[in-house]
C-alpha cells in the first residue's frame, strides 16, 4: 500500500485501474448500517481486510461476494461458528455448496454504498488526510444509522 506522507497526517491513497484511489472497506449489519470500516489505498484487495473487519464481532452468518472466496477467511469465519455465504470462484477446484436464498441479502452493502456516495465529499474524497476522510465518513454512517 502506496502511504503518502505530508506534513500533517498520511493519505490512504493507491493506484488502481482508475488512477489515485481510496477504498472503504465496512461491515454491514444486517439493517445495513456500519459496523465497522477500514481505509487502504487504492490497489489492496478486499479479502485482506476482511478478517480484520470481522475480528471483534461473532456474526451468525457472513454474506459476501465472490471476492472474498479465500480458503483462510472461510476457516476464520468457520471457527467463529458462523455460516458462509459466498459463492466459489468457479475456478475452484472444488465447489462449495453456499445458501443462495441467504445470499441475495448481500443487497443490503450495494445499498449502504449508494446512500453513502449521496455524499459529494464521501464519492469524490475533497479530504486529502486519511484521517480527516475516516472522520467524515464515520459522521456519515452515524447519520445513515439515525435514519
Amino acid at each position: 500500500m502506496l502511504l503518502v506522507l505530508l506534513k500533517k497526517g498520511e493519505q490512504a491513497l493507491g493506484r488502481s485501474r482508475g488512477g489515485l484511489t481510496t477504498k472503504i472497506h465496512v461491515c454491514v449489519e444486517g439493517l445495513g448500517q456500519a459496523f465497522s470500516f477500514i481505509l487502504t489505498g487504492g490497489e489492496c484487495h478486499d479479502v485482506t481486510q476482511a478478517e480484520v473487519l470481522i475480528r471483534d464481532i461473532n456474526p451468525g452468518a457472513v454474506l459476501a461476494d465472490k471476492a472474498y472466496d479465500a480458503d483462510g477467511l472461510i476457516f476464520s469465519i468457520t471457527d467463529k461458528n458462523a455460516k458462509v455465504v459466498i459463492p466459489p470462484k468457479s475456478n475452484r477446484k472444488e465447489q462449495r455448496e453456499f445458501d443462495k436464498q441467504q445470499y441475495r441479502n448481500r443487497n443490503v452493502i450495494e445499498r449502504f454504498f449508494a446512500r453513502i456516495k449521496q455524499f459529494r465529499r464521501i464519492a469524490t474524497r475533497y479530504d486529502k488526510l486519511a484521517s480527516r476522510f475516516k472522520s467524515f465518513f464515520a459522521l456519515v454512517a452515524s447519520i445513515e444509522w439515525l435514519k
